[in-house]
């Protein structure tokens, strides 16, 4: 009786090879693709998010406010072309007349406010409030005091508007 001969191939052949590694190959190619598009994402959201315009446009803002919420009621100067407001404000709660004040003027690529006394007129104080500051304009409604304030960096340009009523 004649042997059968069984063939029994274990194994791949050299084509299986090939189309497995050019498969897994792009593959990888397209994962790492993903993953540093990804990344480049993010760090630029995070720059949007975190650069000195948008945080010099937080504290412009909060700073703004705070001042002419506090400020009194019954005069607020306002330059014609709009570079400056000055407000005023009381010393303490025992004062018995305004007798501060105090000026949002734009200088040099800063926003500053400046603080003094009214009686005789002196200035106390000079904070730069931000920096990185392209234009800036003040405005009156009524008894609010509005800012347009434009900063830009060089890589990033924001425009803050705030507007605050004087409560005093």
């Amino acid at each position: 009786m004649p042997k059968k001969k069984i063939s029994t191939q274990r194994g791949f052949t050299l084509t299986e090879m090939v189309i497995a590694m050019v498969l897994s190959t792009i593959v990888l190619l397209v994962v790492g693709i993903v993953l540093a598009d990804s990344q480049r994402g993010w760090n630029k959201m995070y720059n949007r998010t975190y650069c000195d315009v948008v945080t010099d446009g937080y504290i412009a803002r909060k700073m703004f406010d705070a001042v002419m919420r506090r400020a009194s009621g019954e005069r607020l100067l306002l330059d014609e072309g709009g570079n400056w407001v000055e407000v005023y404000y009381y010393a303490d709660g025992d004062s018995p007349v305004v007798d501060r004040y105090a000026r949002f003027y734009e200088s040099e690529g800063s926003l500053n406010v400046e603080y003094g006394e009214l009686d005789p007129r002196a200035t106390l104080s000079v904070n730069t409030v931000c920096e990185n500051v392209s234009g800036c304009v003040f405005k009156q409604a009524g008894r609010s005091a509005q800012m347009i304030l434009t900063l830009d960096d060089g890589t990033q340009t924001a425009t803050v508007v705030s507007s605050a009523v004087v409560h005093n």
